[in-house]
Parts: C-alpha cells; structure tokens; sequence
C-alpha cells in the first residue's frame, strides 16, 4: 500500500516526521529572524499585525517560502541518492506540496480573522454612531475581503486539480505493484475489486485523513498565538475569576471536555461499523460467487447473510440515537460557549465588536482542531476497513499468513466446494 508509492516506507516516514521538528526548530531558533538580516523584512511573526491579501506575498512570508523550498528540496535529494523510487517524484514533492497548501490555507483562515477586526469595530461604530465611517471605508473593507477569498478560491481550485492527479497517481503505483503479483493473487477473494477500488478508496482515504490532521496541528499552531494576543483583553471568567491566557485555557478545556464526552458517548460505534463492513461483505461475496455458481446464493444461505445485514444496520440505528443527541446538544452550547466565557469581560464593555468577532472564530478553529478524532472516527473505520482487505493482498506477497476470511475461502477453492456457508463474525 505505500511501498508502491513512497521510497522504503517505515524510514521514510520516520525521517520525514525528523526533518519536520528539526526545521521547525530551526526556523524559531535563528532562520526565522535570519530573513530581516538579508532583505526580507520584519520576522514573519511579526507581519500578522498586517491586514489584507499583500501580506501573502510580503518580504517574511517570502523568505518562509524559500526556506520551505529548500528544506523539502535538501529532503528529497537525500532520499533520491538513498533509495532511489520511480514514484518519489509524486510522493515526496507532492506530499511536500499538499502540505504547503494546507499551511497556506491555515494563514488564508488567520488573515480573514485578523479582518474581522477592523470590519466589525467600523460596523460598531456605524451603528452607534460614534465615529464617522464613510461608504467608500466600508467598501474598502468589503473588497480586502473578497481579495483575501479570491486568493483561498484559487489556490482551491489548483489544490483540487492536483490533489486529484495525486490520488491517482498513488493509485496508479499500487496498480502497477499488485499486478506485477497477479498470478499470485488473483485467487485470493475479490480480488478485482480489490486491485479496482480499494486501492483507489486507499489512496483517496489516507489523503483525506493526512490532510485532516495537518490542518488540525497547523490551526493549532496559528491560532493559539492569536488567542494569546486577544487574551490581553479579557480580564476574567465566569466562576473561575482572573486566569493567565484565560482564552486558550478555556478554548482547550472545552474542546478537551466535547471530544472526551463524545468518544465515550459513541465508543460503541466504531466496533458496529467495522462489524457493518464484515457483515456487507460476505452478503456481497455470497451474491458475487452466485452469478456463476449455480448451487450458491441459496435463499437460505442468502436469508441468513442477509439477517445478519440487516440485524446489524438496526443496531446501528439505535446507538446513533443517543450519539446523535449528545453530538447535537454539545454543538448547540458550543454556539453559544465563548458568548458564556467572555459575559463579564462583554458587560464590562471591555471589548468591542471586532475584538468579539475575532475570539469567537479563533475558538471555532481551535475547537475544531481538538476534536479531530471525533469529526474523522468514521472515515477512520472505513479505512481499517479496506486495510484489512489490501492486508490479503500484502500477506500473500509477503508469504505471511493470509487473514482467517481469505484463507478460509482459498481453502474451500482447493477442496472444490461448491456451497459456500456463510463466514462467521
């Protein structure tokens, strides 16, 4: 599954994680500030002050695009001289690239909550009428905005066309693996769907769900800052008085508190999926081995694998019930929870609008962030779910034992038996 695709995988990725925290270090430690010293500006820090859609290509964020550059580029030169791949071109550098794209989207969110700012104290002071805003001030706003999108909707747009060609060509590289074992393989069970789609849903999956996690750090990493800064702000909370960084405090206990309470509220759901997939699975086997044999897919063979389906889905339902009335509810207060911790500091007048608007949509990417298992569980299950089926695939190429499913179907090939039971679960 990845060795198809990635050069020598369980090093690779060990590495990658390495050189990751070492530039990371690196930047904090002396590259960041290197690039005020050679013509690049102020610290990249020290830009976020800045409002509007220059900042994207300023002196400081030029200077991390150079550094970015390089440190991807000094990586994939190592492992081009120590593992040469066929693929490393697409896995490497396009693995670099998404990643790029997911940190710019991340400042992309940063800029639009830096403009929430200065939009919403000018609406304040519109409506209370204690300044004097003009229309051409307000439309000046109104388009520093949609400069901002038009840059997220580009960048997009081209993020979508590549991310597209890069499924592919990750599925393309485990096409080419697994059927350069086809005589081997193609007696395993489905094996065509397993070549056909699994390795596309693998692909597309894993892409999905690696994305997902780098956004969750990243917004972690963006927004934190900002929560400290607007912390300076708000004097104090309700109950608990004057805390230091009172905003990240109270934004990582809640965030902690909802995917706490809604993992231990849907625990059972992740094991009733998987059984889901089994249960599908040998209904949809049954039916398959039927089209050509005669004597399988009886109804009573069907009657029994399909009780089993439906058995299953109703169990599921059930659960959902009381998961969905947790997940709903907590999401209803988490409306109306950062309106709950700032209510003295807002009583107070110690805030304004725009201020108000910033701390509540940084608590929403903060939030969001925390709770990524909870948001990503299910896909996660579909994922086990097809690694299980590819594992087969692994397994006999490997020459390791085949997983009890797939050994006990070649066995009853090798015997001839032509009635297929239902597998137990």
């Amino acid at each position: 599954m990845f060795r198809s695709f990635f050069p020598q995988p369980k090093p690779f990725f060990l590495s990658a994680i390495g050189w990751t925290v070492l530039t990371i270090v690196a930047w904090y430690a002396g590259f960041r500030d290197l690039g005020s010293h050679i013509g690049f500006g102020a610290a990249a820090g020290d830009a976020q002050t800045a409002v509007g859609v220059s900042l994207f290509w300023s002196p400081p964020f030029l200077w991390f695009y150079v550094f970015y550059g390089a440190a991807v580029l000094a990586f994939h030169l190592f492992w081009r001289w120590k593992a040469p791949h066929p693929w490393a071109t697409w896995s490497v550098l396009g693995s670099a690239l998404i990643l790029f794209v997911t940190y710019f989207d991340v400042e992309v969110s940063v800029a639009i909550n830096g403009w929430y700012g200065p939009f919403y104290d000018l609406i304040q002071a519109a409506v209370s009428k204690t300044g004097n805003v003009t229309l051409s001030a307000f439309y000046a706003q109104i388009e520093t905005f949609l400069e901002i999108a038009l840059v997220a909707v580009v960048v997009g747009v081209l993020t979508g066309f590549f991310v597209s060609h890069y499924i592919f060509r990750w599925r393309t590289a485990m096409n080419e693996y697994y059927m350069s074992y086809w005589d081997r393989l193609r007696h395993i069970e489905g094996a065509s769907q397993r070549v056909q789609e699994d390795a596309m849903r693998f692909s597309t999956t894993m892409e999905t769900l690696g994305v997902k996690l780098v956004t969750a750090v990243m917004t972690l990493i963006a927004f934190v800052p900002v929560l400290v800064h607007l912390s300076a702000n708000v004097t104090e909370l309700p109950l608990v008085g004057a805390i230091p960084h009172p905003l990240v405090v109270t934004s990582i206990l809640w965030a902690a508190f909802g995917t706490a309470f809604l993992a231990m509220v849907g625990i059972k759901l992740p094991g009733l999926e998987f059984r889901n997939q089994r249960v599908e699975a040998a209904y949809r086997k049954e039916l398959v081995i039927g089209e050509n044999d005669p004597q399988a897919a009886r109804p009573p063979t069907v009657g029994a694998l399909f009780h089993d389906v439906r058995q299953n889905y109703f169990r599921l339902y059930f659960h959902y019930v009381y998961f969905n009335v947790a997940r709903i509810g907590y999401l209803q207060i988490d409306n109306v929870f950062p309106y709950l911790a700032l209510a003295p500091t807002i009583v107070a007048g110690a805030i304004t609008l725009g201020v108000l608007q910033q701390i509540t949509a940084a608590f929403d990417q903060v939030r969001g962030s925390f709770q990524y298992l909870v948001n990503s569980w299910t896909t996660v299950v579909e994922l086990l779910s097809i690694h299980k089926r590819l594992h087969g695939f692994e397994a006999l190429i490997k020459g390791e034992p085949l997983p009890e499913i797939d050994r006990r179907f070649l066995d009853r090939r090798a015997r001839g038996d032509v009635e297929m039971q239902p597998a137990s679960l």
